[in-house]
């Protein structure tokens, strides 16, 4: 029996649904599994805006699974934002979020940035203090053996909706007291006279790990920004090195070329 989809062809209905197209042994719980299909199905634009679900009995059906299993998969995208249940009509695909532009020519931090959006930014900390640093917090930042490190781990939302994961690390007499950053580490180099004033970044795209993917609402693997940012005081000394993920799907980096004038 084929079971039309709303906004799907005919012949795309059965298969994205069908278990031999996401389901793998020993690759976790089977809702789990169903769940990342289908997010990475919508974030592909597989599943476009609009695009109406099949009634749970129908996709538990076609995905050979029980109705516990599509309930909690679906229930779980319903709160990553990428489906809406609509009463007596059913469950929809959402339109995709607009996304956030932001220059690659201007040094602003993300809470400045959003607030020249009109959003409103918050920060969940998910580790702060002082630590021995990596390797590369030594050679971007010119740490001296035996320094430590001020780092401040974010995960940083725009109106509620988790945009970043961001590791920020500066020598110790630039930041003596990791606790003071809550949501703005900027606005607490300015209070203090040590905010940078220009910056480096390197933008690579990857994957993300499990961990990570399940901090931004992603199914594990999704491909994000990963953008790692040396800022400078006017002295030339690097003060700051952080590296952040960002939502490729929601976000985007603009730069501005300019042609320069023949010599």
């Amino acid at each position: 029996m084929v079971i039309p989809i709303r906004g799907l062809p005919m012949e795309d209905d059965q298969a994205l649904f069908r278990p031999e197209a996401w389901f793998r042994e020993a690759r976790g719980p089977r809702y789990e599994q169903l769940y990342r299909h289908l997010s990475a199905a919508i974030a592909a634009g597989e599943l476009p805006p609009e695009t109406q679900l099949p009634p749970e009995r129908d996709l538990a059906l076609i995905a050979d699974v029980s109705r516990v299993t599509v309930r909690k998969a679906v229930s779980q995208l319903v709160a990553d934002g990428v489906l809406e249940q609509r009463r007596g009509a059913g469950t929809f695909v959402k339109p995709a979020r607009s996304k956030i532009e932001q220059s690659l020519s201007a040094l602003l931090s993300f809470t400045d940035y959003m607030r020249q959006r009109g959003k409103t930014s918050s920060s969940r900390i998910l580790r702060r203090g002082l630590f021995l640093p990596t390797p590369d917090e030594t050679m971007s930042l010119g740490l001296s053996a035996g320094e430590r490190v001020a780092r401040v781990e974010r995960l940083r939302f725009a109106d509620d909706t988790p945009l970043a994961l961001e590791w920020s690390s500066l020598p110790t007499d630039v930041l003596p007291d990791p606790e003071a950053v809550g949501t703005s580490l900027y606005d607490v180099l300015r209070a203090s006279g040590k905010a940078p004033t220009r910056a480096v970044q390197r933008i690579t795209a990857v994957n993300l790990t499990a961990a990570d993917a399940k901090l931004l609402l992603l199914p594990e693997g999704a491909a994000v920004l990963r953008i790692d940012r040396t800022a400078y005081v006017p002295s030339g000394r690097p003060i700051e090195f952080t590296r952040g993920l960002y939502r490729s799907d929601i976000y985007d980096f603009i730069a501005e070329l300019r042609l320069d004038a023949p010599s």
